[in-house]
């Protein structure tokens, strides 16, 4: 069975929209090989139709280690406007929490999301969520899109179950989602 594994990062103040801005400099050296290694480790990355937009009309152009490595990956893109995708990508056809729950009761890789969105909603009140690995960077943003926003907090109960801290100052804190 497949772990459904979401990651963001998110800045001192709680702000995780357009970490592609603020989160760069910090995104070099072990937390790099890290986050290299575990890309590595899924099979799958899960995206919503607007990071779907956003990363495939960005992503493809970029090269290195770790791009080559994400553009690699299966993509699963959650629409309902969706008709077509590209960049190695397959909708979720139909209601997604049962299409992503078919496709993490199948033996492989893992499933990788990053960053957390209103999807985020249906995927835990779904129970399909294992894992959040929540990289907090020394950095105070100001203003956006804060982690967790549109999540109902009653479905967010999680356990600590790893802290990793890199060079850079950024901080991963893994927790299992408890179900």
């Amino acid at each position: 069975m497949r772990k459904l594994i979401v990651g963001s990062f998110v800045s001192l103040d709680g702000v995780i929209e357009a970490p592609m801005n603020w989160a760069s400099p910090f995104f070099v050296g072990d937390a790099l090989d890290h986050s290299y290694e575990k890309a590595g480790e899924a099979e799958y990355f899960l995206l919503g139709r607007v990071t779907y937009e956003l990363f495939s009309s960005r992503w493809p152009q970029i090269q290195g280690k770790y791009m080559d490595r994400m553009n690699g990956l299966k993509k699963l893109v959650a629409s309902r406007t969706l008709t077509e995708v590209g960049w190695n990508a397959s909708l979720i056809e139909g209601d997604v929490a049962t299409g992503l729950a078919a496709i993490k009761a199948q033996d492989g890789g893992d499933i990788l999301k990053y960053g957390v969105s209103q999807l985020d909603q249906t995927l835990l009140a779904n129970k399909l969520v294992d894992e959040y690995q929540l990289s907090i960077v020394p950095i105070r943003v100001g203003q956006g899109k804060r982690a967790f926003q549109d999540v109902d907090p009653s479905l967010l109960r999680l356990e600590l179950t790893d802290t990793r801290r890199f060079e850079s100052g950024v901080v991963t804190l893994t927790y299992r989602v408890l179900k």
